[in-house]
């Protein structure tokens, strides 16, 4: 693999010197140009000259910059949001989870239960899990932040950040369940083996960045399309029909204000989109194989595609993390253009670099080396053996997305809206401070979230990467129902008791200053978005609305204490 990666980097090296004339008339080998240049311009001190195709010093620095900004986003997250979420005091306590995990492997902490839910945490005091919650985050907030500004990495920075991340979203439950944060573990476990062990240097010239491991990227973006793209042939009809299109800016997850445009766009332009959808989920991937050039054309094709998804949704982090592994698809010649031309800058000493082993020089195969070559040898053996089921899954009629088939989460199957909702519901939760929820004259007043639809009137929200939890799972509720979702009870008596930590994951609180309310109830409706131009719009409004029914009844505190109790959630208490 690593042999077959050097030959698509630069191609046709060896057939260019057979043409050169042997008076020296023809045309000079690319190697030996580069080091004649390199040379000229070291000793003329010009410019610095062009650097040659085939090497990744520059794609690795882009790489773990890339990966570090995305743990950076998700350690963010977490530290804004696990608290509430999976705190002490959260929707759904992880100390409870853990526990639980605990039990079912007869009380004790052994293989079974680490190999069911990989985390640090096991090993750590639970008597105060909200500081533990924090300091996992903000070590992975130190740490990326380190290796995105210095652009340096070693084996053991990015094993911790991985191990750290897993730790969270072993634990994360129904908050951590989405395909993105097995994305970005097995982007992370890459990232690991593109990096020396100890050394701290943005070219480490004893470790020149693997061929396997840029393969191993290269592997990864493969199937993450390719996945998404045979998901949606084979699941809702309107993926074959071309009419998914009509619906999916209206009713995706979180939609932003350019969605809104979006979605009025003509029949015509959302069948186009939906016949570009399948080019590049579908064809373009085999373009990696097809050469240095077709894999550049792919990398370009590929992430100008989640440019574009970017600018239309907020999908979480997904869409970022998704050009990361396509950055692999370029060499350094490729991504010079990112890097400063000046003297004794990166690029100038990946040009001497490559001046010197194009004169012949080679660095002293030592005992380090020799080990190193066994690590991504072995690593790319892991990499084929867990991609057998995978495959499997790729080529099965029954193909499963977002899943791991293996606790670490190395390799995993990929897809994204293999079926499209065509009208989109929202649960919307009310608050009376009237002592009967029945009275008729009861004036009940609406909780805002951060981002999701809820107000007529307030202008869909632009997070991404950001990424409310809450806010994405209140998508999923709205279609179940609320005994498939216990947390919204949860989430109701917290609000009851207006606790400030649950207060803080919503835009508003009506009850501010105030007496908590009474009583919460669930509404359910089903949204729309109003023409632009149209009555609606004219009145400010970006939605209209029309209620379906109750989602669940009216609650009181006092009502949801048998609740809390047979659940040994907390009780709320109100600040």
């Amino acid at each position: 693999m690593l042999s077959a990666g050097r030959d698509m980097a630069a191609p046709s090296a060896a057939l260019r010197q057979r043409r050169a004339a042997p008076g020296g008339g023809g045309p000079e080998a690319p190697g030996r140009a580069a080091g004649a240049a390199a040379a000229a311009g070291a000793a003329g001190g010009g410019a610095v000259p062009p650097v040659s195709p085939g090497t990744f010093w520059l794609t690795r620095i882009v790489l773990l910059r890339a990966v570090a900004l995305l743990y950076l986003v998700a350690f963010l997250v977490a530290y804004h949001q696990n608290k509430q979420l999976i705190g002490e005091k959260g929707l759904l306590p992880c100390k409870l989870y853990l526990q639980s995990v605990k039990k079912y492997f007869k009380g004790k902490i052994n293989l079974d239960a680490l190999s069911y839910a990989p985390t640090i945490i096991w090993f750590l005091d639970w008597s105060d899990m909200d500081s533990i919650l924090d300091n996992i985050s903000l070590v992975g907030l130190a740490t990326s932040a380190f290796v995105l500004v210095t652009g340096c990495a070693n084996m053991v920075l990015m094993a911790v950040l991985w191990a750290l991340y897993i730790s969270l979203v072993n634990v994360g439950q129904i908050w951590y369940s989405f395909g993105w944060e097995s994305q970005l573990l097995e982007t992370g476990f890459l990232a690991i083996f593109l990096c020396p062990l100890w050394t701290l240097s943005r070219l480490p010239r004893s470790t020149p960045p693997s061929g396997i491991v840029i393969w191993g990227f290269r592997w990864l973006i493969f199937r993450i399309m390719l996945g998404a793209g045979l998901i949606k042939i084979r699941g809702d009809r309107c993926w074959r029909e071309l009419t998914c299109m009509d619906y999916h800016y209206e009713t995706q997850p979180v939609p932003n204000p350019i969605a809104y445009f979006m979605h009025r766009s003509p029949w015509w332009f959302h069948q186009f989109e939906t016949l570009f959808n399948h080019f590049i989920e579908l064809v373009v991937p085999f373009f990696i194989f097809l050469g240095r050039r077709m894999c550049i054309v792919h990398g370009v094709l590929q992430i100008l595609f989640q440019v574009l998804l970017i600018i239309s949704g907020n999908l979480s982090f997904l869409n970022w993390l998704t050009i990361v592994p396509s950055i692999a698809c370029f060499d350094d010649l490729s991504l010079g253009f990112l890097f400063s031309s000046t003297r004794g800058g990166v690029k100038d000493q990946v040009v001497q670099m490559q001046a010197r082993q194009a004169a012949g020089e080679q660095p002293p195969l030592g005992y380090g080396r020799c080990i190193r070559q066994v690590v991504n040898i072995s690593f790319g053996l892991l990499i084929a053996y867990l991609s057998v089921p995978v495959v499997l899954n790729l080529l099965s009629s029954r193909q499963v997305m977002n899943t791991s088939f293996n606790p670490l989460r190395i390799v995993n199957t990929y897809g994204a809206f293999g079926s499209i909702t065509k009208e989109r519901t929202e649960v919307i939760l009310q608050g009376t401070s009237s002592p009967d929820p029945n009275d008729p004259a009861a004036v009940w007043e609406e909780y805002n979230f951060k981002c999701k639809p809820g107000d007529l009137k307030r202008r869909p929200c632009f997070i991404t990467p950001y990424h409310y939890r809450l806010d994405w799972l209140m998508w999923f509720a709205a279609f179940q129902t609320y005994e498939q979702n216990e947390w919204i009870i949860h989430l109701a008596g917290k609000l009851l008791a207006q606790e400030e930590e649950t207060l803080s994951l919503m835009a508003t609180n009506p009850f501010e200053g105030r007496a908590p309310p009474r009583w919460i109830r669930g509404e359910h409706f089903k949204y729309k978005f109003s023409r632009p131009g149209g009555t609606h719009a004219s009145e400010g409004k970006w939605w209209i609305r029309k209620r379906i029914g109750a989602y669940f009844p009216p609650v009181n505190l006092q009502g949801l204490k048998k609740f809390y109790e047979d659940r040994s959630w907390p009780y709320p208490v109100r600040d």
